[in-house]
Parts: C-alpha cells; sequence; structure tokens
C-alpha cells in the first residue's frame, strides 16, 4: 500500500468522519465511529489516496472532528465545513489552513440548515469570496431554481451534492432541469455521489440517462464521491467502495471516471 507520502492520486470528493465522542444533533441518524484511516485504507485499495472530508449534519457547525482529521492527515486532504455568519475570522483561518475550500447548506437532512440559508449566504459572501472558497448544497431537485438565483446573484462557486437530487423518476422536462442547466451554465460544480438517495437502488442503471445528462451539461465540472460511511445504510450493510464508482464507469466510461478522480477533482480541491 502507499504511504502517506506518496498517496494514490484519485480523489473521493465526499466522505465523513465520526467520533462517537462527540455531540450531535438529535433526530437524525446515529453516529458509529468511522475514523479517518479506515476509508483512508479503503479508498488507497481502490487508487484512491486523496478524499474531501465534508461536515456531517449531525454536527452541525461544530467542525472539531473534521478538522482534527484534516491537521493529522498532514494537507492530503481537503475538505467541506459548515458555519454561520457568527463563526470568527481565527475559526476560518484555521479551517483554510487544514484544507477546507468550501462550506456546505444541507436542506434535506433533519439535523442539517437551521434559519434562513439566503441570509446566511448573503451574510457569509464576502468572506468566502475573499477566501476563494466555494458553496456546497445538498437539495432537492425541487430546490435547484433557487439555487440558481442564489448563484445568479451572489457570483460564488457553488456545487451540487448527490447528483443535484436529479433523481431517477424525474421527469425528462421537469423544470429542475432547466434549473440545473442554468447553474452549469453560471459555472457550477455537480459531484456524483450518493446514488441511493436517487430513487434506486445497487447497480443502479436507472440512472445512467441522468448521469450523461448531467455529464454533458458541467463538462469539466463534475467530481465523485463515494459518501463513505453511508449513513443511509446500518453499519453491517455498507455498500461495497466499488459499486459507488460503477454507476460512473457504466454510464461515461472508464477515461471520464479517471478524469473526475484526478484532474477535475485537483482544479476544484486545490487550483
Amino acid at each position: 500500500m502507499p504511504t502517506c507520502d506518496n498517496p494514490p492520486a484519485g480523489w473521493d470528493c465526499h466522505v465523513h468522519v465520526f467520533d462517537a465522542a462527540a455531540p450531535v444533533r438529535p433526530g437524525h441518524y446515529a453516529t458509529a465511529p468511522r475514523p479517518l484511516a479506515d476509508i483512508e485504507a479503503l479508498a488507497a485499495a481502490h487508487g484512491v489516496g486523496h478524499l474531501v472530508l465534508v461536515q456531517p449534519s449531525v454536527y452541525g457547525t461544530d467542525n472539531r472532528v473534521m478538522l482534527a482529521a484534516l491537521e493529522a492527515a498532514g494537507g492530503r486532504h481537503g475538505g467541506v465545513a459548515v458555519i454561520d455568519p457568527a463563526t470568527s475570522e481565527r475559526e476560518l483561518d484555521r479551517l483554510q489552513a487544514a484544507g477546507v475550500r468550501g462550506i456546505r447548506f444541507n436542506l434535506v437532512s433533519p439535523a442539517g440548515q437551521r434559519g434562513d440559508p439566503a441570509a446566511d449566504l448573503r451574510a457569509l459572501a464576502p468572506r468566502l469570496k475573499a477566501r476563494g472558497w466555494h458553496v456546497q448544497w445538498y437539495v432537492q431537485a425541487s430546490q435547484l431554481p433557487r439555487l440558481a438565483a442564489w448563484q445568479a446573484e451572489t457570483g460564488l462557486r457553488f456545487v451540487l451534492d448527490h447528483l443535484a437530487g436529479l433523481h431517477a423518476r424525474l421527469p425528462e422536462h421537469a423544470p429542475a432541469w432547466v434549473a440545473a442547466q442554468a447553474l452549469a451554465d453560471g459555472g457550477a460544480w455537480v459531484k456524483l455521489s450518493g446514488w441511493y438517495r436517487l430513487g434506486t437502488a445497487a447497480p443502479y442503471d436507472a440512472l445512467r440517462p441522468a448521469i450523461r445528462r448531467v455529464a454533458g451539461m458541467f463538462g469539466a465540472r463534475v467530481v465523485w464521491g463515494s459518501d463513505w460511511p453511508h449513513t443511509s445504510f446500518p453499519p453491517d450493510r455498507l455498500p461495497d467502495y466499488d459499486s459507488t464508482l460503477f454507476p460512473v464507469r457504466a454510464a461515461l466510461g472508464e477515461a471520464a471516471l479517471v478524469s473526475l478522480l484526478g484532474d477535475h477533482a485537483r482544479s476544484l480541491y486545490l487550483d
């Protein structure tokens, strides 16, 4: 296995880490210990040596678990935090030094966004622009028109979680597709991830047309994420890691998958 000084080149752009001792927001899933070393070992076996740690909704704006993991990794990974307008400049500086390159709004999970996302976005926009950070969104497809308007208003770079919520049963001419095109035209990115959140089950064949359509819209602004450790599943029945890569390989081909795991991800999280 490659050493920490020479990790595999690939990027998994959506994982979470958990510490059983950390306090959580109630009303959502129960956390199990999921340390960084576990996903590093699993990912490395599939040619992935760089991770993007995404702040879980159950931790709210308490980024300490993610931050500790990033700092322990010594710059190998990136991060996406959850903050609010009250977050101090000192905290933002520490997050950036550890590898954070964006913030997340979660408008889906029960323990997700609290307060007014539009007001928080407007309040944070100047600070995000100053750092070159993007804004990652977990939303339902029906919420994409709002995002298109907010992206145009703020001029921030948006990143859309989990295929932008464009689920397997979405009609071909649904308004969400128009909004997705507007977001793509405005420079947004999309993550090919969270397949089981989109109305289908492995091997996710029903999502192939949507994956191809999204890839055509967003071009080089597409990355992949495993969504490990798959909080929708019992801890003893987690999806196989390769099963989260398979839909991209099946829909777009091996060469496209290599680009997603390499140049695309580096462009978003390093450039």
